[in-house]
C-alpha cells in the first residue's frame, strides 16, 4: 500500500461531540485540542487568544499542565476554566502523588517538587481526579500511548505506532495524544502504519489514526511557537496550528525562579 496521502478538507460522516458525557448529537462541533502546557502561562494565553478566532465549541487538554515552567498555579486555573475535558499527564500524576517519579532526572524532579508546593489544595485535588483516558464515541483522548495508559509511553515514530497493531480492533477511530511534544500523525490499518505528512487532513475510511498534538508550553520540534490543534467533527478534519508568544517573559520567569535555567533556554530553540 502506498503511503497515506493528504486529503483535501471535505465533508465526511456526521458524528458530533456534546459535552463531557459521551453524548453525540447532530450539532456541528469544532474541538480545540491542546497538550503539554507545562506551566507556560504566556504560551497558554497566546494559544487561547488564537483559538478565539476559530469558532471553537469545546476544548480538550491532553495533560501535563504542570512541570518545567514558572506558572503551575495560573495555568492550572486557566485550563480548569477552559477545558471541558482534561486528561492526566505524567507530570500531573507525579505532582498529584499518583506515580513514582524518583527516577526522573534531577532538574525535572526538583521542578515537580517545587510545583507540588505551589499549587492550591483545590488544584492538587483536581489533578488527582483526572482520568487517564476519555472516549467520545469513536474518538479517544489520552496523554501517551493508549496501550498501557498508566505507563505514559511515547508514540512519535512509526515503530512505536506499530505496537498498536496487535490490538487494532480495540482502538478508537481517532486517538489524540500528547507527551512527546511533537506534531505527528499516523494512519493505521490492521497490518500497516503510515505517517501522515500534512498540517491539515481529513480522516479517511478504513484507517484508524493516532495524532500527537504537540506542546503549548515546551515544543521540541525546533519550532519555538506554541502548538495547538483543531478537530472538526462535521468534516472529520484535523489541523495542526502554531502561534508565536512572549518567550522572553516566560523564560525570564524561569531564570528568576528556583527552576533549572535550561528550562528557559530551550524555549527559544523549541527543543
Amino acid at each position: 500500500m502506498s503511503p497515506h496521502p493528504a486529503v483535501p478538507l471535505a465533508s465526511a460522516r456526521r458524528a458530533h461531540y456534546h459535552g463531557a458525557s459521551a453524548v453525540w448529537t447532530q450539532e456541528y462541533m469544532r474541538i480545540g485540542i491542546f497538550s503539554d502546557v507545562h506551566s507556560n502561562l504566556e504560551a497558554l494565553k497566546a494559544v487561547l487568544a488564537a483559538y478565539a478566532d476559530e469558532a471553537i465549541d469545546s476544548f480538550v487538554c491532553l495533560g501535563d499542565t504542570v512541570g518545567y515552567g514558572a506558572d503551575p498555579q495560573a495555568c492550572s486555573d486557566l485550563v480548569r476554566k477552559t477545558a471541558k475535558v482534561t486528561i492526566i499527564g505524567n507530570h500531573d500524576a507525579a505532582v498529584a502523588g499518583r506515580m513514582d517519579y524518583s527516577y526522573y532526572y534531577d532538574a525535572a524532579r526538583s521542578a515537580l517538587d517545587l510545583h507540588a508546593g505551589q499549587l492550591s489544595r483545590e488544584n492538587l485535588e483536581w489533578l488527582r481526579s483526572l482520568p487517564y483516558e476519555h472516549r467520545i464515541d469513536d474518538l479517544a483522548f489520552c496523554h501517551g500511548s493508549p496501550l498501557n495508559l498508566e505507563e505514559f509511553d511515547y508514540i512519535f515514530a512509526i515503530d512505536q505506532a506499530e505496537e498498536l497493531l496487535s490490538d487494532f480492533p480495540q482502538w478508537a477511530r481517532v486517538t489524540f495524544i500528547g507527551h512527546s511534544h511533537l506534531c505527528k500523525a499516523f494512519a493505521l490499518t490492521p497490518n500497516t502504519v503510515h505517517e501522515v505528512i500534512a498540517t491539515r487532513f481529513t480522516i479517511r475510511e478504513n484507517f484508524k489514526y493516532v495524532i500527537s498534538v504537540g506542546s503549548v508550553g515546551q515544543p521540541r520540534d525546533y519550532d519555538p511557537r506554541a502548538s495547538y490543534t483543531i478537530f472538526d467533527t462535521d468534516e472529520m478534519a484535523f489541523e495542526f496550528k502554531r502561534v508565536e508568544y512572549d518567550i522572553q517573559t516566560a523564560a525570564n520567569k524561569i531564570f528568576e525562579s528556583q527552576l533549572e535555567r535550561n528550562f528557559g533556554n530551550r524555549l527559544f530553540l523549541g527543543v
